[in-house]
């Protein structure tokens, strides 16, 4: 406990407060019939990018608090400094792909990336940042709900197509993930539509009809990245990372009850 309460202090100081997110009932996913609209609204030709968001449903989700913004190289040091078998030099082979913190060096972040989101992390370590600060990753439905707010705009700060002052993505030309926080926020939240990926802690199945069994070692993605199209920045969009696929698009953040800790 004390080096969660440790952790939860440093996190603190960097600035990751957390969001309360009321609970509400909210419709999650995509109708059959909005498709075609969708498809025209973003010049596509792929019917199978909006599959995995079918069919429209009901769900409810109970109050709960969500990071503010996507943990940061900063703080992830923080736990690493706590937990050095999650660094890349200690954790196996066996438990990522190869480029698990490879842009590190003597087990810090780049020279000058302290307030950037920590990328090329795997879901189990996230998953560990998560539950040493007292927190766990979000589901699938409250980040979508949080992103949101169960409202029915496309994108998190509503309608609008993006652009270069909304979010990092590809067509902002950066390139790179940004500072967390460099885009105004949507609804007390930064970065949920571009900058990185966020990995939830639901397993991926190809739509929510899928009764079979959730892939192995995928789990779901939400939010796209700064290399991103808009059609991957929808609140409803869905995408699936490996487990172990530490990659330079992909980071995440956490949520905790509402009840205290």
């Amino acid at each position: 406990m004390a080096v969660a309460c440790s952790l939860m202090s440093a996190v603190a100081a960097q600035g990751t407060s957390d969001v309360a997110v009321p609970g509400g009932s909210f419709t999650m996913g995509t109708s059959e019939s909005s498709v075609d609209v969708l498809m025209a609204r973003f010049s596509s030709k792929r019917r199978e990018l909006f599959a995995s968001e079918l069919p429209a449903h009901a769900v409810s989700v109970p109050a709960f608090f969500v990071d503010r913004t996507e943990v940061t190289n900063a703080a992830f040091k923080t736990f690493l400094d706590m937990h050095p078998e999650w660094s890349r030099e200690q954790l196996t082979a066996e438990r990522h792909n190869g480029d698990y913190l490879k842009t590190w060096v003597g087990g810090s972040y780049p020279a000058g990336e302290s307030d950037r989101p920590v990328t090329f992390i795997t879901w189990h370590a996230a998953t560990a940042y998560c539950e040493s600060a007292g927190k766990r990753l979000p589901t699938e439905a409250e980040w979508e709900f949080a992103a949101g707010r169960g409202l029915t705009a496309e994108f998190p700060w509503g309608e609008d197509a993006p652009d270069a002052t909304k979010a990092n993505w590809s067509g902002a030309k950066i390139g790179k993930p940004s500072p967390v926080g460099s885009f105004p926020p949507a609804h007390g939240l930064y970065d949920m539509a571009g900058n990185v990926w966020e990995f939830t802690s639901d397993a991926w199945k190809d739509s929510y009809l899928d009764t079979a069994k959730a892939s192995s070692g995928r789990r779901v993605i939400r939010g796209g990245s700064f290399g991103g199209s808009p059609v991957n920045l929808r609140v409803r969009y869905r995408d699936s990372h490996p487990e172990l696929g530490a990659g330079p698009h992909v980071g995440f953040r956490c949520a905790r009850a509402l009840a205290p800790r």
